[in-house]
């Protein structure tokens, strides 16, 4: 059984201060607000330690906390939060708000096994996928109507622009922002990005998630939260949201 995190647990989680194994708590908290942020720390692992004036876990804090702040539940942190295959509704979403059009040169990063990529093909696009995993580029790769490209895309620096990106990135320790960020950049003028990512960048108040919010208002981009259990043939609780961003404007710069 899972167990949901109120929204001011969630974001007092998202304001401590992680150093390895040691997770200290910000600010101040009044009673209610701290037992309800204890329960959830003692559930993920963390034990208070007097002397450290922190909660300590037996491995790296984020590793416990990050999965919390992606699910709003705090009975599934042992999860892997790395990349989630795309249900077929996620897919038809991301398909849709995208608009692709026949002939329309179409990049998919982190591809996973290709489901979001090859729906593009099929709506007429012309599909690069690039997939760092060798057994899933080896499923992309045997897909005659995609490019597929054996890369870590993080360190990929094709010139190619497109004209669509379409994506659902790996989400662990905000993975999902850096992807977009670096994907954005590889849009023709007139382009478009439409990418899954997880709903806590609605609600993060670091300075990733901040600046990543004024981007996609200064694109004029949308970022809506999708219902919750999307992700659910795919094994997660994980929360998530979709968001589109326009290509960059002569006056705006990629951050």
């Amino acid at each position: 059984m899972t167990v949901q995190v109120p929204q001011p647990v969630m974001e007092v989680l998202d304001r401590a201060i992680i150093d390895g194994s040691a997770l200290q708590l910000t600010g101040q908290l009044d009673r209610k607000l701290y037992v309800e942020t204890n329960k959830v720390l003692e559930a993920a692992g963390g034990k208070w330690n007097r002397k450290a004036k922190a909660h300590i876990f037996d491995g790296e804090a984020l590793d416990a906390i990050e999965p919390i702040l992606l699910t709003g539940e705090y009975a599934r942190t042992k999860q892997d939060f790395g990349q989630f295959d795309s249900p077929e509704e996620v897919v038809g979403l991301v398909i849709q708000l995208a608009r692709i059009e026949p002939g329309m040169s179409v990049l998919e990063p982190s591809a996973g096994i290709g489901n979001i990529a090859i729906a593009a093909e099929r709506a007429g696009g012309k599909v690069v996928a690039v997939e760092i995993d060798t057994k899933r580029f080896s499923v992309l790769n045997a897909d005659p109507k995609l490019e597929a490209i054996h890369a870590n895309f993080l360190e990929w620096s094709d010139h190619a622009r497109f004209d669509r990106v379409v994506m659902n990135p790996p989400f662990a320790r905000q993975a999902d922002v850096h992807h977009v960020n670096h994907a954005h950049r590889f849009l023709k003028s007139g382009g478009l990005l439409v990418a899954i990512m997880s709903a806590s960048v609605m609600f993060r108040d670091n300075g990733l998630t901040r600046e990543f919010r004024a981007f996609v208002e200064r694109q004029g981009g949308t970022i809506e939260r999708l219902p919750d259990h999307s992700f659910k043939a795919s094994g997660t609780a994980v929360h998530t949201c979709i968001v589109a961003i326009p290509a960059l404007t002569p006056t705006a710069h990629a951050i």
